[in-house]
């Protein structure tokens, strides 16, 4: 079952696990279950979702139940006008708080702008060697996208050589091979935390939040982070 986070009768948004798809894809014919039809079939109604997040990031994700309504809030999302914070682990020690302003290239060459604000929540220390260094350091962040190009926070954090921890694509190989040799892990550590909107149709303004999941929780843990 798919944990919802928020229902009426025009909107619904669920916590997706990391690794589940939105919908079928072309580029990942491996997978069976997709989030739109586990839903559907879960609530037995026809949705429709208003925004992505990636395979491999888990949180929030909203589906509308009518068109007009899924026209109208992704429009907001496309401009910008709904509000987004995601959790992520990284690695090393971030600033307190940055702003990336560092446009990002669409497949096709065009080049986007894109900004992300984030702040650093907690800094943990693992008594593992890395390279040069005695010990492993991570950060736990929030981060606030303005814009929503593909991959935005995996680039950005790459950019400023803080990457997501569980990042095959834009990520650290010999961190990801450690948490996986070490800690039997494989996810991303980028979670979808929290969504705030102005309603479509009543206009009221909606606040969501979605707990991390338990890999997620797992890894904060085994940190000694606390949120």
């Amino acid at each position: 079952m798919l944990p919802i986070i928020y229902q009426d009768e025009h909107l619904i948004a669920i916590n997706k696990p990391h690794g589940l798809l939105v919908h079928r894809s072309k580029i990942a014919n491996d997978a069976t279950e997709f989030a739109l039809q586990l839903l559907r079939d879960q609530i037995g109604q026809h949705v429709s979702p208003v925004h992505r997040i990636d395979r491999k990031t888990g949180g929030l994700l909203l589906f509308a139940f009518e068109k007009d309504v899924e026209i109208a809030m992704q429009k907001q999302f496309q401009e910008g006008l709904v509000h987004k914070k995601y959790l992520a682990i990284v690695r090393g020690y971030t600033p307190d708080q940055l702003d990336i302003d560092y446009p990002l290239v669409k497949d096709n060459g065009t080049l986007q702008d894109a900004f992300t604000s984030f702040l650093t929540l907690q800094r943990a220390e693992i008594n593992v060697p890395h390279g040069k260094h005695a010990t492993s350091r991570y950060s736990l962040v929030e981060a606030t996208p303005t814009t929503g190009r593909m991959h935005q926070l995996r680039k950005h954090f790459a950019h400023i050589f803080h990457p997501i921890i569980g990042d095959r694509k834009h990520g650290c190989n010999k961190q990801n091979k450690f948490f996986t040799e070490k800690f039997d892990m494989s996810t991303m550590l980028l979670h979808a935390s929290a969504l705030k909107f102005n309603h479509p149709i009543t206009g009221q303004s909606i606040s969501m939040e979605a707990p991390v999941q338990d890999e997620f929780k797992r890894m904060l843990q085994l940190m000694e982070i606390i949120i």
